[in-house]
């Protein structure tokens, strides 16, 4: 494998093309997290659209807070701060739709430069054949008399040859490299990333989520699916992945019948764990 161009400021704003996101740059060898480096700098008073990236994470962190695999040089790990949230969209469904906007917008950003077709996974994971890419963490906070702080979390596997990933990821994870069987330019990436967040956040915040729930239904490969909803220790639910809801939450068909004799129910679920089960998987959704 030949070996990936380092990350360079420089080499990220030759290529960016936003308005804000971005201008203020951070680019670090190394940091516990990305996420956390970006709550300190929101913390003290750091500008809307300001983005940290990393060569390596020691700490970096998933969903329910497990461990981010953060290997040195090969992946992109980034954070972007949003102060901005707009008038027009309720706080709870912006705050809801931040991640699952930001996975689509990454899709379309790893799309533009490697032509990769990604899928999205229900809320926020980026997937290939049923592997996981990459996932977006997202952590908040509420000042006082001021619209929230949130800070976008992104960890993309880019460069990282199968072999290198933990033995317990090999059969669930993979890389773009993976795919494509080259390296991928991470700086390039990130602006284009930027470049595609940017204009998909201010259409959240300037026109609401109608536009935006249309294009993640047509890339979510959730729907249609049989599976498995993990919602703590000792609850879960088993059923049909119907559609998404302007809240941004799954709608779920139940695979336990009513004893009523009426049709199973159409749950939302807003929070939890979920597992493609292989079977049958209808093409169809509701809008």
């Amino acid at each position: 494998m030949m070996a990936a161009l380092p990350l360079s400021a420089d080499a990220i704003r030759s290529t960016l093309d936003t308005m804000r996101m971005g201008h203020h740059l951070y680019v670090f060898d190394d940091v516990r997290s990305t996420n956390s480096e970006a709550m300190a700098l929101a913390q003290a008073g750091a500008e809307h659209g300001t983005v940290v990236v990393a060569d390596c994470q020691t700490a970096g962190r998933g969903r329910l807070a497990r461990q981010w695999y953060s290997p040195r040089g090969m992946n992109l790990y980034c954070s972007i701060l949003i102060r901005e949230k707009g008038s027009t969209t309720d706080t709870a469904e912006w705050l809801s739709w931040i991640p699952l906007a930001t996975a689509l917008a990454t899709a379309e950003a790893v799309q533009t430069v490697s032509s990769i077709a990604l899928s999205l996974k229900w809320p926020n994971d980026l997937i290939y054949d049923e592997k996981k890419v990459g996932g977006i963490l997202c952590e908040s906070s509420h000042p006082v008399s001021r619209s929230p702080i949130v800070v976008i979390g992104i960890g993309l596997n880019v460069n990282l040859p199968q072999e290198s990933l933990p033995k317990e990821l090999q059969e669930t994870a993979t890389s773009l490299f993976e795919i494509v069987k080259s390296p991928l330019d991470r700086n390039r990436l990130l602006a284009q990333l930027l470049n595609e967040l940017e204009p998909t956040l201010n259409e959240l915040t300037g026109y609401g989520v109608d536009r935006l729930r249309n294009a993640y239904l047509r890339r979510c490969a959730t729907l249609g699916k049989q599976v498995r909803v993990i919602m703590g220790a000792n609850k879960e639910v088993i059923g049909r992945a119907e559609s998404i809801s302007r809240s941004g939450a799954l709608q779920l068909r139940t695979s336990c019948s009513s004893t009523m004799g009426t049709a199973p129910d159409l749950i939302e679920i807003h929070a939890a764990d979920v597992i493609h089960l292989r079977g049958i998987t209808a093409n169809l959704f509701s809008l």
